[in-house]
C-alpha cells in the first residue's frame, strides 16, 4: 500500500530550533491558538510564534499562571480553558468566536502523561479525555473560526502511540488500567484525529498534521515519580539527565509543531506524522520507537474513532 509516510527533506533535523525552522517565515496578521502555551515545549512555541510576527491566544487551565509566565512577550494574549471540562471547551469557543476573528494556526500541545487513574466530566478516563477529546471539542467548536482562513492544526502526539493503539472495547479503561498504555492510546488517538480531520477539511483548504516532538524533560513529567525516571535510565539519583545527548531541549523540542504549522514545505500536504522537523517514515519492523504505527494512520480507523469522540462529546462540526 501506499502512503505519504516518507521524508521530504526538509533539510531541518532533531536539533533544530523553533526559531530555526521559522527562519525567514514572517507570521505579521497570523492569529495562533497555542494550548499548553505557557509550559515546556508549548511556551517555546508561543515564544518562537510571537517573535514571527503572529498574534498567539494562550488559552490555559491555570490563567493567572499563564498570564504570568507570558509576560513581556508581546503579541500574546491568554484565556481560561481546562480541556477536561467540556463546558469550559465550549465558553472559550463562545468567547473566541464572538470576537469575530479567525484563526490561521492551531497547535494541540496541551496534554497529561501516565498520570495515576483519574476520571473527568462524565467518568472519562483523563489521559483520553483531556489529550484527545477535549482537543476534539475545541477544533470542533472553533471551525467557524478555522474553516475562512484554511488554517492548519497540529496536534501533537509521541512515540508513546506505538504502546497501544484504540481500546475500541474499553476506550475509558473501566477494567486494568495501565497508565503507559493509557497514554499510548491518547497518543494514537491524536494521529487519527489529524488524519480524518485533514480528510474533512481539506476541502476548506484546512490540513492537519501530528506529531512526535522529541524527547524532552519538561513539566510533562509532572506524574512520574524519580524513582521511576532513574529506573528508566532517564535522570541519575541527583535529577540530572544521565544521557543529555538523549534529550532535546525546549526550543528544540517545540520546532517540530512549529514547522507542521508555518512550513511552505507542506503546501498541499496533511493527513501525515511527523518527527525532527520531517515528515517520518513508517515505523520499522523491528520494534524501534521510530517512524509511525500504521495503526495511528488507519483511515478507517480514523473515521471511527471521530464518529465515537462526536457521540462522546456531543460536537461535530461536519454532522
Amino acid at each position: 500500500m501506499s502512503t505519504a509516510q516518507h521524508k521530504i527533506g526538509s533539510g531541518f533535523g532533531a536539533k533544530s530550533t523553533a526559531d530555526e525552522v521559522l527562519e525567514g517565515i514572517d507570521l505579521s496578521g497570523k492569529l495562533a491558538i497555542v494550548t499548553g502555551g505557557y509550559s515546556g515545549i508549548g511556551l517555546e512555541t508561543t515564544r518562537a510564534l510571537a517573535r514571527a510576527g503572529a498574534h498567539v491566544v494562550v488559552p490555559a487551565r491555570r490563567p493567572e499562571a499563564a498570564r504570568e509566565v507570558l509576560e513581556g512577550i508581546d503579541g500574546v494574549e491568554t484565556d481560561e480553558l481546562d480541556l477536561g471540562d467540556l463546558e469550559s471547551v465550549r465558553a472559550f469557543a463562545e468567547r473566541f468566536l464572538a470576537s469575530g476573528r479567525t484563526v490561521d494556526l492551531v497547535i494541540d500541545s496541551a496534554g497529561i502523561m501516565a498520570c495515576p487513574e483519574t476520571r473527568v466530566g462524565p467518568g472519562w478516563e483523563a489521559q483520553f479525555a483531556t489529550n484527545h477529546l477535549g482537543h476534539f471539542a475545541l477544533v470542533n467548536r472553533l471551525w467557524p473560526a478555522i474553516a475562512p482562513g484554511g488554517a492548519r492544526v497540529v496536534s501533537v502526539s509521541s512515540t508513546g502511540h506505538h504502546t497501544s493503539g484504540i481500546r475500541w472495547d474499553d476506550v475509558n479503561w473501566r477494567t486494568g488500567y495501565d497508565k503507559w498504555e493509557a497514554y499510548g492510546q491518547a497518543k494514537t488517538a491524536n494521529v487519527l484525529f489529524a488524519v480524518e480531520l485533514d480528510r474533512l477539511g481539506r476541502d476548506f483548504g484546512v490540513r492537519a498534521f501530528a506529531l512526535h516532538p522529541g524527547g524532552i524533560l519538561t513539566p510533562l513529567q509532572r506524574h512520574l515519580p524519580k524513582e521511576e525516571m532513574v529506573e528508566r535510565g532517564w535522570i541519575d539519583e541527583n535529577g540530572e539527565p544521565l544521557h543529555p545527548e538523549a534529550f532535546k531541549t525546549p526550543e528544540q523540542g517545540a520546532a517540530t509543531q512549529v514547522w507542521a504549522a508555518t512550513s511552505p514545505q507542506l503546501d498541499g500536504l496533511g493527513g501525515v506524522y511527523c518527527e525532527d522537523c520531517d515528515i517520518a517514515e513508517p515505523a520499522p519492523a523491528d520494534g524501534s520507537r521510530t517512524g509511525v504505527k500504521p495503526h495511528a494512520t488507519d483511515p478507517e480507523q480514523a473515521t471511527r474513532l471521530w464518529a465515537l469522540s462526536a457521540e462522546l462529546t456531543g460536537v461535530n462540526a461536519f454532522a
